[in-house]
This record gives C-alpha cells, structure tokens and sequence, in this order.
C-alpha cells in the first residue's frame, strides 16, 4: 500500500472526544460481555483524574502551515510563499500527510540533540512540529509493531541535503534502539554510525553545488531483532563517478580521501608514501587544489582513521589502503614518450615508487603500462606495445579501476563488520529491515556526461517508484474499493524511462548495441543512431533534429526532457565510458601482488589469458539491473518519503529563489502530492485486520463479534465512538480521512492493552501455579517413596551388619558404617554415639574393680591432653609408685619404703599418687636431681642423695594448675597459689624414654574430681612460671649430643635441653 493514508495519522487537528468503553447505551445489538464490562471498569478507574486525550502540539501561525494539506488553497503560490515562510523562521521541515519536505538551511542548527530525541520517542507522527526524527520513527514503529519491512527514500537534486537527512535518520535510530546496553547491539550501532564518515571520504567529493556531493548512491539495509535491537546490516553502493579520480570540472574536487591523505596525514607517514602535502604537485588532484578547501582536510583524516578501526580495519588494511591511494596519486603523474617506435615512461623513478606501493615486481608494472598481451589463437601470445596516447588511456583506465575497486572492497569490508552474527529466525523471531536510500540527486550540468545520463535515470525510476505509490496506486484503490473519488491529473514519467531502458528500443539498448558492433563505432555514430531510431520520440531532440538550436553542438549533443526539466547530453566518452577497458595484464598485475588487500581486489586476475570468457556486462547494464532491483527491493517494502529542496545556488541560509524552488516543487510532485493527500483518507486497512487492533475499545467486538461479517462489525465499533461521520466503507477495507478518528483509537487502545495484558498474565500466570503445584505434589510423592526406599534399604543393612557385633572380640568397633541417606544423617549420629556408649559399657563390664581407678586417670588424661601432646603413655599400665619399684629403683627402693613408712606415720596421708626421680631448678637457676612425691595430701621435693629426705613439701590443695609442653619432653610445671611455682622434669625411668607427663596428669586430675576440686591443665611449648617472685619462661630445645635432660638459663628464663632427635 502507498504512502499516503496507510499507517499513521495526519496532523491532529481538533482534540479527541472521550469515549468510554462501557457506555453502550440503549443498542439492541448490547451482548453485555462481562469481560468488557470488567475492562470498562479498570478502565474507568485509570482514567480518574485524566485529562482525556491531549491535543497535538501545534506551531503558532507565524510559522505558516504545517502541513501543506492544511493550505486555504492548493497553489503553486501558496506552496510556495509557506514554504519560503517556514525556511525565513528556521522550520526547514514540513509535512504532506506523511512525506517530509525538507528545506536545506545551509547552516547548523540545534534540532538534532538528546533533548530533541527525547521529544520524538516514541510520539505519533502529528504530536511534535515536522521533523525528520518523528518520521524516523514512524517508519521505526511501523517496523515494530507489525513486523513489517520499511523504507526511507531521501530524493532532491543536488545539494538539497539529502546525505545530511540520512545521517540524522541513521543517528536518531541508533539513539532509540539497545536500551539494555547490549554489547553486540551497540557494536553493530556503533559500526553502522562510523560507517557513513569512511564512505563519505571515499565517494564524497566537492562539486559547485555540493561541498559534500555523494558521487555514488548508497541504499543500507538495517536489521533488526523482534525487539527492535539492531543486529546488523547491509549496504549497496551503486554507480560510482570514478571518472571524477581522472579530471574535474572548473571549481571542483576529487574524492575528499586524496585531500584528507595529502592534508592530514602526519609527515612521515607521508614520506614513506613518497607524497609532499601540495595538492597540486599531483595531475589527479591539481583542479581542487586551486580552489579552498571547503572541509578540514585534517581533521577529517583523524576522523576516518578512528572510524576504521571502530569497524574493524585492521592496521594492516589501513596502511594498505593509503598505499592504494598514494599509488593512483603516483599513477597520474606518470607521462609517455616516444623514441625510435618504442613508449617509454619519462620518469622511471615513478614506476620504481609505484611498484613499491603495490607490492609488485617493477619490470611487470613497466610491460602491463606500456604494452598489453593478446591471444592470437592456439595458445599463441602476442605482446602488442602502446603509442603514448594509448599507453596514458590505459594509465587512466587502470586508475579508475584501482579507486572503484577499492571502494568496493571498503563496502564489502564494512558489509562484513555489521553483518548479522548468529541469528536464527527459529530461535531469535522474524528479523525485519528498515531501508535508509541515499542517492545522488538530479543533476544539470554545464558539461554533462556519461555519469549525469546514468544519475538522472536513477532519478527518473525513483520519481516513478513515487508516482506509483503515492498518486497512481492511491488513485486506483479508491477506484478498486468503490470510493467516491474526484481523479486528479499528473505528470507521469514513464514515458522518459522506457525512452532510456527499454529493450532494444532504448538509448542504453542502442549504447550496447554501439559497443558490441564489429569496426570502428564513434560516439558520432551512436548519437546518429540515436537520431535515426528516436528522433519520433517527444521527450528525446538533438542538433540535427532541431538545426536552429543553437545550445547544442553537431555530432555531440542530444537532450532528454526530464521530469526535473531539460538536461543536454554530451556523446563525447558514452562509449568508453560504457565499455569500461581495462586491459587483462593490470588484473594479471595486481592480482599477484603481495598485498594482501590489493590482490584481493581482483580475483578475475587468476585467468589466463587464453581463457575464454563470456563477454562482461556493460557498465550502462550493470546500473540499470542494479537500479530496477533497487525499485523492486523498495516497491515490496512500506516506504517513508523525505523530498529535499535547494532554497538557492549560491548556499545561502538567508536566500530563498522563488523560481528555483518553483521548478523543483513542480518536478518533484509535491502539489499533486497534497491534492491526493486532500482528496484522499489518512488511513485504510481490511476490516479483519483494523478489528484484530481495535476490537477491544467496543464491547459489541471484544472479545470476538457475532454480527454477519466483518465491515459490520468495523462499523458498530465506529458507531460506537461516534466516528461514522469521519469514514468510508469499501468492499474490503475501511477509510478514515482525519487523524483526529485514528489518535482517538489509539489512545484507548494504548489505555486497554495494560489492563488486558493484565487480565492474561493473571491466567496465565494461574495456570502456570497450578501445573506447577501438580508437578510439585507428583514430585513430593515421587521423593516421598524414595525416601521410604532409602530408610528401609538402610535400616535392613544396618542390621545385618550390626546384629552378631555381641559376639566380636572388639564389639563392632571394626564394623563399617553404611552411607546413611540424607534425611537419617543425624539418626547415624546419634546412633554412633549410643553405640560407641554401649560399646565401651561392654568393655568396662569387663574390667576388674581394682583397675577402673587407672581407667578413670587415663580419660581424664585422654581429655585434657589428647590431640595437644604427641604422646602421653596410654598404652601401658600405670605403676604410679615407680621409686617402691625394684625395676625402677633397684638400690633405692627399700630406702624408699622407709621414708615413705615414716612420712605416713607423721602425715597420716591416705595414698601415694605418683613417685619418680626429676630434675629440677635449684634456687641458683642450676640442674639439681631430685625426687618427687605426690600424695592424696602434699606434693614432696625429695633429695634421693640423702635417703630420700623431704627438702620441700607442697600442699596439694594449694596447686592450681599443671603446664607441660605439646612435645615428648617430660617437663612440668605445678603451678601454686604462693605464686612459687615448681619446674620439674621426669627422668630415670625404666625402660629409658618411657613417657610419664599423661600418667602424672590424669592421677591428679582423677584425685581433684574425686575431691571435688578444679585443676586447670595447660599444653604450651612456651610455659610461664613464678620463680623466686619473678615472672620467666621455660622453654624446651631437642639435643641429639645431650644424655640426659638438662636445665640452663636462657635470656628470658630457662630452657630445657632434652635428648633426641
């Protein structure tokens, strides 16, 4: 469908009626759905305290009309004096319905900021003044909501702004697009954004209309995910002027790349290029040279360097494409000679510099400049050499190829940084496209060539795509629809772009059919041919058919009347220009270069030269199938229109030429335009697909209908609102004229989808808990079974395992327990504990009466010290009296039970605890062997030297703690309330190394449980003792060489020397 009245509303122009859902009145066709009901309902509590719809908002009148459908009068006059009103008071944008007229200002101004992106997000097309961003988005919702493909078709001649709109367009998309900050997102964004600054370097050029002339056209492809995330793109490039490399006329430029290298390249870079900064040392380059630059050359070179590497030029590539650029600088500057029938280059230092930069072998540029090679048939080769004249066409030729190429590839390689990455329509949805078309204007020049016919017939196919859509197709679906409609005359085209494509009747059939000729066939020629075959046509004229004008010359000028006026031709160069030769040795030449990038370049280069080839495409052919793919790419998607207007030629932000503007306006179409857009409806759409989006804003549709068909049904919805004044019924579709109708459904609809969406996820949301409660309770069964599978599978096997340990010699302390399942890990616990209880109760059954004292010093030694003291003698018996012992005290013992008789008859005390020979600290700080005795009543300081006579005695209730140390040594430490502590170490014993320090331990530990008594037992290496009412440290330090224990004082107190490892 055309652009006009399809997708979104014409300017507001009242404010909206409320309507409320519910109120149905009294119609007998009120089904009473208690669903709408309930919508009405929310919906009338969201809408307490609303203001009901909010008005457009609307330019004052000083700033003319904006929409030219709005005039009092459509007339040319009008037309004009509004647009030269609105240009005058800086709105250089203006609609018709939906196509946006765009004046150039030749000025910056502040319409393209944050804020101002902000102010379009989102909005319909009429709520915000004409701007390209409200257009941007329409075309960007379109896309969204109805996942269909759109299109924006930037049109204008020369220098109306049209790179400029794109630029805006692309930018506004980037800036609404990954508000989640995707990183691939913002990748693809950021290379689509980078893109148009390398391509602008490269295809732009300064001309006397233009400072930033798009010398090819560029049409890119936007992907984008079922989000509206960017996720790639595409572009085409067509036609690129690249004779422009070779010459410009007076005032004009070549391609800004050359300039931005010579002008913003830093100095070295330059002298490895063999290129000096003036422009004009170069041929290619010297008629731009002479005139102002009319960009920063510099900083431009910055800008496309930074862009590159943004998209992903590797160093490599860029240094590659500088070399390519300095190589055709250097090319233009070669020049030919004649000697003795031989062409000779008159400077061979530049071939030396040019095969340096192009990474081939000097003595092969020289041959492929200077001669060519032919098959002669049979596998025979000829080398035929060049005059001067051919050698400098063949120069030339070869320098064009290089710099279209080239462009070529920086195309493919920007294809192929914004190309979508694994994306799967399967998986991710339905990608859908915007189109951004940005292509050369219509163009008039003093000298026009080759390249002006092919951009003026790209030109005429837009201007027909247009009529096509937006007057002709309108037209006739009124007709096809039954529409009451009044036709309205315009200009169609058709007749100019049969007279340039069509099969061999056309001027490019007649073009190819020159080129392909057998002899010799000059441009005269083929304009004679022209004349004899078109001359009947109205729109075609030369010199020879029209003598008395003198504006054109004999034998080289024809003119075409086109749309946007008449264009004369020059025939001069059509058929060079449209056979584009370049010799086979040059593809052979840098298709073996060693750049890599280079050789890439020319892939038909791998022929041989006695292959036999189809013959290429013309260049002519190439751009019309290039074009009409191009129409038919634009024709199957939904297009946006923005028509440019040049207020003036001499770039003037103040200057409106009324007769300029009057002669674009009129070739553009923009008055009929508004006579359609006046005469017409803002919107159609089938009744299906208009009820499937507004149905719920009418209870006689929600949630579904049960009238005879569809238009009834549209037709109650509309009667409803009270719209049936504002639109039409066709056989298939409904018309609206006014935008008012359609922002009215909008906003309800807008109003009813969260309350609907609401209501769904409620459903939804409900079913979804009640399979996941049947899942659950299926699952709680399912581990419920399980559970009772495991305990009993545990059970059954403890038992076996457990239920003959009464008869095991260690009572089934080696019995492995099982893996107890997850629930019954603290059941095994609590169960180990009862077992290792009921385990030792059976061990101490056993145990005679007389051995449970020793039993109950061991654990208590086993408490106090197990896991501090390496060991602590448990695995033996204790003797506790070892100085009574024959084996241990063989010639003491008898002394020994004496002195004990005599002390028990003085003390009356009731056991002997423990007794051993120590060392101990006299009061000098010295090694002194002594005894010790430990009763139920005092700890003894005996002198075995002196028939064990008592040298101390310590009364046990006044020891408050033991210290002994983590290692083998036989040290302690009895501290005492007089704060006069007793360092003993145990030695003596029998058999030697024996370990005593747990025995001693538990006794008194035993004995001050029994006596209800606290005893504190500490294990350190560094022991703090009283001595002689001073605080020291005793530490203990291992002797292989020492035989015996040993005290010494240390800087901090003592140190125990013990024998050992």
């Amino acid at each position: 469908m055309g652009v006009v009245g399809s997708r979104h509303p014409p300017p507001n122009l009242g404010v909206c009626k409320d309507v409320t859902p519910g109120d149905t009145g009294s119609s007998p066709r009120l089904r009473g759905s208690w669903r709408y009901r309930k919508l009405g309902r929310l919906w009338g509590e969201e809408e307490k305290g609303s203001g009901g719809c909010s008005m457009a908002e609307l330019e004052g009148p000083e700033f003319g009309k904006a929409d030219f459908v709005l005039l009092d009068e459509v007339t040319m006059e009008q037309f004009l004096e509004n647009l030269r009103l609105r240009f005058s008071q800086g709105r250089i944008y203006t609609y018709i319905g939906e196509v946006v007229v765009a004046v150039n200002p030749y000025q910056a101004l502040a319409l393209y900021g944050p804020p101002m992106v902000e102010r379009y997000r989102g909005r319909e097309l009429y709520e915000r003044p004409p701007h390209l961003f409200a257009l941007a988005d329409a075309a960007y919702k379109a896309m969204k909501r109805r996942a269909k493909d759109t299109c924006i078709v930037i049109s204008g001649e020369s220098g109306a702004g049209k790179t400029e709109a794109s630029k805006y367009i692309m930018q506004y998309i980037a800036a609404i697009t990954n508000p989640t900050q995707r990183t691939e997102v913002e990748r693809v964004k950021n290379v689509l954004l980078k893109s148009n600054c390398v391509l602008e370097a490269f295809g732009n050029a300064k001309t006397n209309r233009n400072d930033n002339s798009s010398r090819f056209g560029k049409y890119m492809d936007i992907n984008f995910d079922f989000k509206g995330d960017p996720t790639g793109g595409h572009i085409h490039n067509y036609l690129l002027e690249k004779s422009r490399v070779l010459q410009q006329q007076p005032g004009e430029r070549n391609f800004h790349a050359f300039y931005q290298l010579l002008l913003g390249a830093p100095a070295a870079l330059l002298t490895s290029l063999h290129l000096c900064r003036d422009p004009s040392t170069y041929c290619y380059t010297r008629e731009g040279a002479q005139g102002d630059a009319c960009t920063d050359d510099a900083s431009g070179y910055r800008a496309v360097e930074e862009a590159m590497a943004v998209i992903g030029f590797s160093p490599e590539e860029m240094g590659s494409v500088r070399r390519i650029l300095a190589a055709i600088l250097h090319l233009g500057n070669l020049r030919f000679t004649h000697e003795e029938e031989t062409t000779l280059v008159e400077d061979t230092s530049g071939v030396s510099v040019l095969a340096e930069l192009t990474a081939t072998a000097p003595d092969s540029l020289r041959r492929a400049l200077l001669a060519r090679t032919v098959a002669a048939g049979a596998g025979e080769l000829i080398e035929k050499g060049h005059s001067p004249k051919e050698a400098a066409y063949a120069r030339d030729a070869c320098a064009k190829a290089i710099y279209e190429r080239l462009f070529c590839w920086i195309v493919g390689r920007i294809n192929a940084g914004i190309a979508a990455r694994g994306y799967d329509a399967r998986v991710h949805g339905k990608s859908t496209v915007i189109g951004v078309l940005d292509i050369y204007g219509f163009e008039i020049f003093d000298n026009n060539s080759f390249e002006q016919f092919c951009i003026n017939y790209c030109n005429e196919k837009l201007q027909q795509l247009f009529i096509e859509l937006i007057l002709r197709q309108e037209q006739a679906e009124y007709q096809r629809e039954g529409i009451t409609w009044q036709s309205i005359e315009y200009f169609s085209n058709e007749p100019i772009v049969e007279l340039v494509e069509q099969p061999h009747r056309g001027i490019l059939a007649l073009l190819d059919e020159a080129c392909l000729a057998a002899g010799t066939v000059t441009d005269s020629l083929f304009l004679a041919s022209m004349d004899t075959r078109l001359g009947h046509h109205p729109h075609y004229t030369s010199r020879k058919l029209c003598p008395t004008d003198k504006t054109m010359e004999f034998n080289r000028d024809f003119r075409i009347k086109h749309y946007a006026g008449d264009v004369t031709y020059s025939v001069e160069g059509f058929l060079d220009k449209n056979k584009d030769t370049l010799f086979q040795d040059f593809k052979r030449l840098f298709y073996n270069s060693a750049d890599p990038v280079l050789r890439a370049m020319w892939p038909d280069g791998e022929q041989s030269i006695t292959e036999v080839t189809k013959r290429p495409l013309t260049t002519g052919t190439l751009f019309k199938n290039s074009i009409v793919a191009l129409v038919e790419n634009l024709a199957c998607k939904e297009p946006y229109y923005v028509r440019c207007i040049k207020p003036n030629d001499q770039k003037s932000p103040t200057l409106f030429d009324m007769e300029r503007c009057r002669h674009q306006v009129s070739y553009l179409g923009l008055l009929e335009n508004v006579r359609v857009r006046r005469a017409g409806f803002a919107y159609r759409q089938p009744y299906h697909r208009f009820l499937l989006r507004y149905k719920m804003t009418c209870e006689y549709t929600w949630p579904n209908h049960l009238m005879a068909s569809d238009r009834e049904a549209t037709q109650a919805l509309l009667e409803q609102h009270g719209f049936q004044d504002d639109v039409a019924y066709g056989y298939t579709k409904v018309f609206i004229r006014t935008p008012r109708t359609l922002v009215c459904l909008e906003q309800e609809r807008a109003q009813l989808i969260p309350i609907i969406v609401l209501l769904l996820q409620k459903a939804w949301r409900g079913a979804l808990a009640r399979r996941r409660c049947r899942y659950l309770r299926a699952a709680y069964t399912i581990m419920a079974c399980y559970k009772r599978h495991k305990v009993r599978a545990y059970l059954r096997e403890l038992l076996r395992r457990f239920q003959a340990v009464r008869t095991l010699p260690d009572f089934g302390k080696s019995v492995v327990w099982p893996e107890p399942p997850a629930v019954l890990v603290h059941f095994q616990d609590a169960s180990q504990r009862l077992f290792r209880r009921w385990r030792a109760r059976q061990i101490i059954k056993n145990i005679p009466p007389s051995e449970m004292g020793q039993i109950r010093a061991k654990v208590a030694a086993m408490v106090a010290l197990g896991g501090l003291r390496e060991a602590w003698g448990c695995q033996r018996s204790w003797a506790r009296d070892y100085l009574s012992s024959p084996s241990e005290n063989p010639a003491l013992a008898l002394l020994f039970a004496r002195r004990l008789q005599s002390l028990k008859d003085k003390v009356h005390f009731g056991s002997v605890l423990f007794s051993c020979h120590v060392r101990k600290i006299n009061r000098f700080g010295k090694s002194q062997d002594r005894a010790i005795l430990v009763t139920d009543q005092h700890v003894y300081k005996l002198d075995p030297r002196k028939r064990y006579l008592m040298m101390r005695a310590i009364p046990l209730s006044t020891v408050t703690g033991l210290s002994v140390t983590s290692c083998r040594a036989q040290l302690v430490v009895f501290h005492t309330q007089s704060q006069e502590d007793l360092a003993v170490c145990l030695h003596k014993m029998q058999p030697a190394g024996d370990n005593r320090v747990g025995e001693l331990v538990g006794v008194l530990l035993e004995h001050c449980r029994a006596t209800k008594r606290e005893l504190q037992v500490r294990v350190s290496d560094c022991i703090q003792l009283s001595f002689r009412g001073h605080r020291r440290l005793l530490t203990v330090e291992t002797r292989p060489n020492a035989a015996t224990p040993d005290f010494s004082k240390s800087r901090d107190g003592f140190v125990l020397y013990w024998p050992g490892k």
